[in-house]
């Protein structure tokens, strides 16, 4: 289940094991932005010959995208960035439902996320959980 766009499942349609993919060529104006949005102007993110390093959270942020299509509230995310991901590089998110529980209130649910580069690495491995509401 993936296009060009990503996956559009909606949350209705989720099923324990089904994984949702979202892809992103990282540039410098993306890395620069970022930056700009927080403040972390660290020099391993600015660029040396025309790389640099992208934030963490903006890796992870490709995962957020998934949610957001959902209508997904994440009370809880934990991270562990494994590699650094670099201006030139093709990351892919690939979000697994763990978990759905029906509650009063929507759909609760546990993500296992894996952020991958284009060579198959694996450069962020976290989880996440929370709510789709009704």
């Amino acid at each position: 289940m993936s296009g060009p766009a990503g996956d559009r499942a909606a949350p209705l349609d989720l099923t324990v094991g089904q994984v949702l993919r979202e892809h992103r060529l990282i540039t410098v104006e993306d890395i620069t932005a970022f930056a700009d949005l927080v403040g972390d102007r660290g020099r391993h993110h600015l660029p040396d010959q025309g790389r640099a390093m992208a934030h963490g959270l903006l890796t992870a942020s490709l995962a957020t995208m998934i949610g957001g299509r959902l209508n997904f509230i994440a009370r809880r995310m934990g991270w562990e960035f494994l590699r650094p991901v670099w201006t030139g590089d093709t990351i892919t998110a690939e979000v697994t439902v763990r978990t759905l529980t029906e509650t009063r209130s929507g759909t609760r649910v546990e993500f296992d996320i894996e952020i991958l580069n284009q060579d198959k690495e694996t450069v962020l491995r976290g989880d996440s959980s929370g709510v789709i509401r009704r």
